[in-house]
């Protein structure tokens, strides 16, 4: 009898695993940009960090299989939101990661509320998704329009570039982005003197670019991402708009889009990251495993967050013992980060994970001794001087 008992005992906690994870698996969902204008910083890059983090972790949580599924939003957010409803009703979608697009991001946090589905955005922007548009269920893990304008806005200004004039995407994150930076500016002591806007994945920046040179701005902020910030860039260098005395300044920008640009026109540039792959021991261990997987390329700042929100996802889940988005989050609030990408990290209480970022500058041609050696950091900027305090972002699920 008492063998008997010591077996059922011993099963038990095996049968209450597969009871609290639905469909008897954990399902973790990449949604991304595959194909558009963001699937080089995101992208097939994504799935990988993902799949690396599944594979730190250990491939199962107690006892019951982690699946990964790469799904493409191609950057449209009804698109985006039409995918996820339908990955938690024919797939059992049990985490969304990456996003890599704001307005997507602001429809699937909508639906991570309705089914208790937990939403890690890691390359979207808007800083809507820790303030009103907060959700128990949602965390943003990377960068937001006002840690992007507090950090580069208050650096540039700081030395000398005063007066900007932006050229902006058309969507939630470029227009909250130039909001944040206008905010900044007036903090500062300085001037936002015009702007114009553009459609994503925009190929003529000519006229745009004549405007902001008309403007008489000392700095062109491009308030675009990816694909636009390098044609926007590489189309600068032809207008010769820095020899002309403009400085222009990429409010979003990543190691990839460096080196698409090149050291020539790209040297210079100043922008903010949340992780560089030769910083130190174990961001390069990370970068060389990440590059056996994707043909010797480096990961963005993006891929190494998407690694480390799966990873401290999984951990939460195995501590709480279930899928609920709910719950997970709750366990990942209570529990600080542990790994290269955020150590010692805190997820706050309306989701906005705390951790420092880096003010980088683009090297130098003669300063590049290899392929992937572009960027040189001139600062850490500590999480609490550059990300919005909870009692300023209208987040409701902030105690007061």
């Amino acid at each position: 009898m008492r063998r008997l008992l010591l077996a059922a005992a011993l099963a038990l906690p095996t049968s209450m695993a597969a009871a609290a994870f639905s469909d008897n698996a954990l399902n973790v969902v990449v949604l991304t940009d595959m194909t558009s204008n963001y699937s080089d910083t995101a992208g097939r890059g994504s799935v990988v960090a993902a799949e690396l983090a599944i594979e730190d972790f250990g491939k199962t949580i107690n006892g019951v299989p982690i699946k990964l599924i790469a799904a493409d939003h191609q950057n449209k957010a009804d698109l985006g939101a039409l995918k996820a409803r339908e990955l938690v009703d024919t797939a059992g979608a049990d985490v969304f990661v990456d996003l890599s697009n704001s307005a997507v991001s602001l429809a699937v946090q909508e639906i991570g509320r309705e089914q208790d589905k937990a939403v890690l955005h890691v390359g979207s922007a808007t800083a809507a998704l820790y303030g009103e548009a907060c959700a128990p269920t949602g965390a943003l893990w990377l960068y937001d329009t006002y840690a992007l304008a507090q950090g580069l806005g208050r650096a540039i200004v700081a030395e000398g570039g005063d007066s900007w004039y932006f050229i902006t995407a058309d969507y939630a994150f470029g227009n909250a982005m130039e909001r944040s930076m206008g905010e900044v500016l007036a903090d500062a002591g300085g001037k936002l003197v015009g702007s114009v806007k553009h459609p994503v994945n925009n190929i003529d920046f000519s006229s745009f670019l004549l405007q902001a040179q008309q403007s008489g701005a000392k700095v062109i902020g491009l308030a675009n991402a990816s694909g636009d910030t390098v044609n926007a860039i590489k189309q600068a260098g032809e207008f010769g708009v820095t020899q002309m005395g403009q400085k222009v300044a990429a409010l979003i920008f990543y190691i990839q889009s460096a080196k698409s640009v090149g050291p020539q026109l790209a040297q210079g540039l100043q922008f903010m990251t949340g992780y560089y792959w030769d910083r130190d021991d174990a961001s390069r261990a990370f970068a060389k495993r990440f590059a056996e997987k994707m043909n010797g390329g480096m990961p963005s700042q993006a891929h190494a967050g998407v690694y480390s929100a799966t990873l401290h996802y999984l951990r939460a889940a195995a501590a709480a013992g279930t899928d609920s988005g709910t719950a997970v989050l709750a366990r990942m609030r209570e529990t600080p980060v542990d790994d290269f990408f955020a150590p010692g990290a805190r997820l706050r209480e309306d989701g906005r994970l705390m951790n420092d970022m880096f003010l980088v500058e683009v090297k130098k041609p003669e300063e590049i001794t290899q392929p992937w050696d572009i960027l040189k950091i001139l600062r850490r900027m500590p999480a609490e001087e550059i990300i919005r305090p909870m009692d300023k972002g209208g987040c409701p699920l902030v105690k007061r």
